[in-house]
């Protein structure tokens, strides 16, 4: 049976067809300027409201030619599911009846962990999901977002990112899918599949983010083509995305938002993308404004259009000037009809201009059911990384009395990742979030809820998240103290911490459990800490817990790896718990009780030093710089024990694909899910490719006692470098390496690629391997 992604399966469908085509031409043929320019523009409803409300003056006076999207529309908002559907159906009513033409908007929201609104499930952050290996979990997680969203009148997300994150201090990291392209071309892959589906007009159309090299050095060319760009490639060709935002980066000395190179040649001609690009918020703007790169923000819109962006978000700031831009020569009209035609035709695909069209879902609407609950549990449990264990966990039945302290043991802080509903509304808004709506669930809470009723809890938070601000926020970009009210607001309504006591019941425990790390104040776009090791005095706080003498298992939250080496010998246990979601205290309780095998594997190098460096595992990790944990690494409560590769020992270099099987065998006590990794090592030294790299992976659910054969097809055109500009399959040998980590290599062999170099002349084809 096929359990992989075939060449096969790649979704090549055009962008357009000669009947929206038609349909585009007929509807701009009446169209004016300006109602031209109101279609690649976005605005925010805020614009459009008083007192809470839609305001039709507004609406005739600031939209009267329509407009092309509504932005973040729903994490603006505090509404429940049927009054945010209302609301997007009032504004529709207005663009529908009230405008010339008649054209709807385009409402997006935010969607990396769900569906950003209110009362929605919300899924641990993307870098936990990374930590899943897991691509079936994370379609079935956007299959229930994409529900929500078109339940809301919802038709497009600015997800999935995509981006390579190789160093913890990059405040955006929690938003990768960790350092590998290969595992974030997977995740990527099965986000959009779930999120867009069969049916742009039954799915929501995806915008891969950030275009390309953000939060890298981005100053290798080999690198940038290779790795950076595979994974937009990835989704582009083979799961059909047909939206792209470009990052706030700069290539070669000009800004990403106006540089041709990356915009029309690497995306367009190259990678041979055909739909939408949209900017990021405020992207253009700061051509002018940071970059300096234009002398006013007209000359900005007219280079970013020229450049290849098709819409502006999130506010019509320079593209309402580019009629003036005509006038003076820096822009043309066919330019501009280009942009409107792919951004209609993105409405069409939609079902936006369908007769007898449903805005949203009628009645009564639930956006967290029981069913995307249980995803999102089972996500989480999936996410969460046993780090080290001395024995002690899954905990002993002889454990009565346990201690649970840390400031995020009781609060929902350290369960949100950036860009979900909640952390918006606190950093942008500064306003509080409802934490039953919906509902998050503490780790205190689900101990209690997974622990005997005769195992006695006591809690004490002990200390605060930090005793000053360690963060700091990008005045530039958000220019303000909003860092300083959010801080105030994590802490509302709780006591003190109170140290002494801490001690006391920890001394009085039988175990003691130290939920440590961040919260959404200390990690996310805009925000920076000064280092990545735990924040404020939580290390000194875990120093004297474990020199009471009772067993520390540490779980961290965050989303990044912090720095623990100075602890990590001691603890007796160490989960990293990321951002884990609503249901994170249930899957983290679980756990730590047994009743869940861990089954997570990092996404990530953890570094053992906090040196501001980028940290790639497929450079090799020198004696001198070994890390606390490498790629791939996670342990089970079970062992597993691999045999039996077999590989041929040549192929041609032109064949379509190679056969890798090897067995694997649980051999402990509890059923468990392994994830088992297959790299690629050169065997010439004067390769140009890296030490090792990661070609395919499989989760695999095996029984106690059980044995599994997998069986790996890999295509030659996975090993295809960019060498002179030119896409090269370099004949020679390599060898192929199974491994429980990228380190933990268990079986391996070297196969002889036949032939001339394999030059290919259209680009790769194939990025996967198919597992069987």
């Amino acid at each position: 049976m096929n359990l992989g992604i075939d060449a096969q399966d790649y979704n090549n469908t055009p962008f357009s067809t000669p009947e929206l085509e038609a349909k585009v031409d007929s509807l701009m043929s009446k169209m004016t300027m300006d109602e031209k320019i109101a279609q690649i523009t976005g605005t925010r409803l805020r614009e459009l409201m008083v007192d809470g409300k839609v305001s039709l003056e507004k609406c005739r006076e600031l939209i009267p030619n329509g407009i092309g999207h509504f932005c973040q529309f729903s994490t603006g908002q505090a509404l429940n599911p049927e009054a945010l559907r209302d609301l997007v159906r009032e504004v529709q009513s207005y663009l529908m009846t009230e405008t010339r033409l008649k054209i709807p908007a385009i409402f997006h929201e935010e969607a990396i962990t769900g569906f950003a609104t209110q009362g929605a499930t919300t899924f641990p952050q993307q870098i936990g999901m990374g930590c899943s290996w897991n691509p079936e979990l994370v379609k079935r997680n956007t299959q229930s977002t994409a529900q929500n969203m078109r339940d809301a009148g919802a038709t497009f997300a600015l997800s999935p990112m995509l981006d390579l994150s190789r160093t913890a201090h990059w405040n955006r990291h929690q938003e990768s899918y960790g350092e590998d392209a290969y595992l974030t071309s997977r995740m990527g892959v099965a986000f959009v599949n779930g999120l867009q589906g069969d049916d742009f007009k039954t799915g929501i159309a995806t915008t891969v983010k950030h275009f390309a090299g953000y939060g890298t050095k981005n100053n290798s060319e080999k690198t940038l083509y290779e790795e950076y760009l595979m994974p937009f490639e990835a989704c582009i060709k083979v799961a059909g995305a047909k939206s792209v935002m470009p990052s706030y980066g700069v290539y070669k000395a000009l800004p990403i938002s106006v540089n041709p190179s990356m915009l029309d040649r690497m995306l367009r001609r190259e990678i041979g993308f055909d739909g939408m690009v949209v900017s990021d918020y405020g992207a253009i703007n700061m051509v002018y404004k940071k970059y300096k790169q234009a002398p006013n923000i007209m000359t900005a819109g007219a280079m970013a259009i020229n450049a290849g962006i098709d819409i502006e978000f999130s506010a019509p700031t320079a593209y309402p000037l580019l009629p003036e831009a005509i006038e003076k020569g820096l822009v043309t009209e066919e330019v501009i009809n280009t942009a409107v035609k792919r951004c209609l035709i993105m409405k069409l695909k939609l079902g936006l201009f369908d007769e007898n069209q449903s805005i949203g879902k009628d009645g009564a609407l639930d956006f967290d059911p029981p069913e995307f609950r249980e995803l999102a549990y089972q996500a989480a449990c999936e996410s969460i990384v046993l780090l080290k264990n001395d024995g002690i966990l899954p905990l002993k039945k002889n454990v009565k009395k346990i201690a649970l302290v840390g400031p995020n043991a009781a609060t929902t802080q350290g369960l949100l990742g950036d860009y979900t509903y909640q952390a918006m509304r606190a950093f942008w808004k500064n306003e509080p979030y409802d934490a039953l709506n919906p509902k998050l669930v503490t780790l205190k809470e689900g101990l209690e809820n997974s622990l005997r009723k005769s195992v006695k809890i006591e809690h004490e938070r002990g200390c605060d998240w930090s005793a000053e601000l360690e963060a700091k926020i990008d005045k530039s970009g958000f220019g303000d103290d909003r860092l300083g009210k959010l801080k105030l607001l994590s802490v509302q309504g709780l006591p003190q911490p109170d140290l002494q006591n801490a001690i006391k019941i920890s001394k009085e425990s039988d175990v003691i459990i130290a939920a440590m790390g961040e919260n959404i104040s200390l990690n996310g776009e805009g925000r920076s800490r000064k280092g990545i090791g735990l924040p404020g005095e939580q290390e000194a706080f875990v120093e004297q817990l474990l020199a009471t003498g009772k067993p520390v298992i540490l779980v961290l939250f965050g989303g990044r790896q912090q720095v623990i080496d100075k602890l990590e010998g001691r603890c007796a246990a160490i989960i990293n718990a990321w951002f884990p979601g609503e249901e994170g205290g249930n899957a983290l309780a679980d756990i730590i009780v047994g009743k869940v095998n861990p089954s997570a594997k990092l996404c990530v190098t953890y570094p053992n030093s906090q040196k501001r460096e980028e940290v790639n595992y497929q450079n090799g990790y020198s004696e001198a710089q070994l890390p606390l944990y490498p790629f791939g690494y996670g342990l089970s409560y079970t062992n597993y024990e691999y045999s039996d590769f077999k590989m041929a020992s040549e192929v041609s270099i032109e064949q379509e694909r190679f056969s890798i099987s090897i067995n694997v065998k649980n051999t402990g006590k509890m059923d468990g899910k392994e994830i088992v990794q297959l790299y690629v090592s050169p065997t010439d030294r004067n390769s140009g490719m890296k030490p090792i790299q990661l070609k395919g992976f499989k989760k695999v659910a095996i029984k106690a006692g059980k044995t599994k054969t997998l069986t790996f097809e890999v295509s030659p055109q996975q090993l295809a470098q960019y060498i002179d500009s030119k896409w090269i399959v370099e004949s020679g040998s390599y060898e192929f390496k199974i491994g429980a980590s990228s380190t933990d290599i268990k079986l391996k062999g070297i196969i002889n690629l036949k032939g001339d170099n394999l030059f290919l002349e259209n680009g790769r084809d194939i990025f996967f391997s198919v597992n069987q």
